[in-house]
């Protein structure tokens, strides 16, 4: 799994993550039942009957301590649209991917909102019944927020009221 790239913008950025699963020793019924798998939309996990260690996971800590994970239901909670959520938004957003016979890829974007706070943030992905424990990078805050006093509007702010 690689992230490869980090868009900033005023709010919140969005995380570009790509990711690979090569064939080894699997037979083509195991190999296709993988595959069915790999591919399959996230589901959430109030769904029931789904295990934890079969689905992609992803988290994300702040550096005050605080947690969101792609699971969270943050930004579609019974609220006014005009309100901002209360506890941070971290959407997994799948994009594609594609199987053949020695191996599967696929890719997506996580949008964390709101932008992190200066210091160290943690992203961390488990896919156990993929045989990816949890791993984590550390991505810099500091270089987020730099970025993000550069961006521009697309448009005028009065022409988004009116």
């Amino acid at each position: 799994m690689a992230a490869e790239a980090v868009k900033v913008y005023s709010t919140g950025c969005i995380i570009d993550l790509n990711w690979i699963l090569r064939r080894t020793d699997q037979e083509d019924r195991k190999w296709s039942e993988i595959n069915a798998v790999f591919h399959r939309p996230a589901p959430q996990m109030r769904e029931g009957g789904i295990s934890a260690d079969s689905i992609l996971l992803f988290g994300v800590q702040f550096p005050d301590g605080t947690k969101a994970s792609s699971s969270s239901l943050a930004m579609y909670g019974h609220r006014p649209m005009d309100q901002e959520p209360s506890s941070p938004v971290f959407e997994y957003r799948p994009k594609g991917g594609n199987g053949g016979e020695d191996d599967m890829s696929a890719n997506a974007a996580l949008w964390l909102w709101p932008l992190p706070p200066a210091g160290d943030l943690r992203l961390v992905a488990q896919w156990t019944d993929m045989g990816m424990p949890e791993s984590s990078i550390t991505l810099n805050g500091v270089q987020l927020r730099e970025a993000a006093a550069g961006v521009q509007n697309y448009w005028p702010e009065e022409d988004v009221k009116g």
